[in-house]
């Protein structure tokens, strides 16, 4: 070997970092981690605890507030059943401070008439953080803070609302044995796995109920907000060939009563024209279903069950007054 060549450093050799250097490599990389956890494991979800609102899609202004005037058993915000010259659609508050909104469409799609609710969150600034964090898409509402709006995997629009911007309810049916409280809502579902994978998943919605018609299939699966008991239920195996009537059963709203033959009692009293008359459903529990003039199922429900349901226990706490 020349003498130029044994003075050349020697160059790193393919076996690597010796077992010191190793060590100190992996003890850096492991504080590394710890400082740096991963953004979803960062970003903690807030609290979920109910029903804020409910939009419904009419075709005729003055029939839909005239009924939803009679089903709740007040007026309209603006003292009447229908002012044509006004805005389209109306708004009506329960006395729990849920909103009950109605949007007019000269041709609605009859798919798409309960296709936006809204959910109380205890922070919605904290909620937008944590949903981008489990790479969904989601805004402020309006542009403002204080709500915020997503699409679930099937395109029904949620709107979370911060808890601090929700209007106080006076707790009082608005007349006796009226509805006292939005319990659920429900819709038509395909894909059953990708939607429980967002509300389940993501969103930390548990199991309520599940039925159907036959004790050994589900039709109907019911999940509740994380935090309180309101409860979304998914209507499945749905035809995409459905008739309106059938998709306004499936695409529906629950409304919370205590006594069932009361508040029918009262809505007769107040013009209602019933269909239907009270029955105990296959979850055990009371209910009155009446369709509003584009056949949206409302659905009076007493809040427990006076006998055991099919097909599956409950597995979550039920709903108050």
């Amino acid at each position: 070997m020349s003498k130029e060549n044994m003075n050349r450093p020697t160059p790193p050799t393919r076996a690597g970092l010796g077992k010191p250097a190793k060590q100190t490599v992996c003890f850096f990389l492991v504080l590394a981690a710890a400082a740096c956890p991963a953004t979803r494991a960062q970003t903690a979800r807030p609290k979920i605890v109910g029903i804020s609102s409910v939009r419904i899609t009419v075709s005729d202004d003055c029939k839909a507030v005239s009924f939803y005037s009679a089903v709740l058993g007040e007026a309209s915000p603006d003292g009447k059943n229908c002012a044509p010259s006004g805005p389209p659609g109306r708004l009506f508050f329960l006395g729990s401070g849920q909103e009950l909104a109605l949007r007019s469409a000269e041709k609605p799609d009859p798919h798409q008439l309960v296709n936006q609710f809204g959910l109380v969150t205890a922070d919605a600034s904290a909620l937008l953080l944590y949903l981008k964090s489990q790479g969904v898409r989601a805004d402020f509402a309006g542009g403002a803070g204080g709500a915020i709006t997503v699409q679930d995997p099937e395109g029904h629009v949620i709107e979370f609302v911060d808890e601090k911007r929700m209007r106080k309810g006076d707790h009082s049916s608005p007349s006796a044995g009226g509805p006292e409280r939005i319990i659920h809502v429900g819709f038509i579902v395909s894909n059953q796995e990708k939607m429980e994978q967002f509300y389940q998943g993501i969103l930390g919605f548990r199991p309520y109920w599940h039925g159907g018609m036959k004790d050994d299939k589900t039709d109907w699966l019911s999940l509740q907000v994380p935090d309180g008991t309101d409860w979304v239920e998914f209507m499945l195996h749905i035809s995409p060939d459905a008739d309106r009537h059938l998709l306004g059963v499936m695409n529906h709203i629950a409304l919370g009563v205590k006594d069932i033959h009361q508040a029918r009692e009262q809505l007769v009293k107040q013009g209602v024209h019933l269909t239907e008359e009270p029955k105990i459903g296959r979850d055990g529990k009371w209910q009155l279903n009446l369709y509003d003039p584009d056949q949206t199922r409302v659905e009076l429900m007493e809040f427990t069950p006076v006998e055991k349901p099919c097909c599956s226990e409950y597995t979550g706490p039920h709903p108050k007054p």
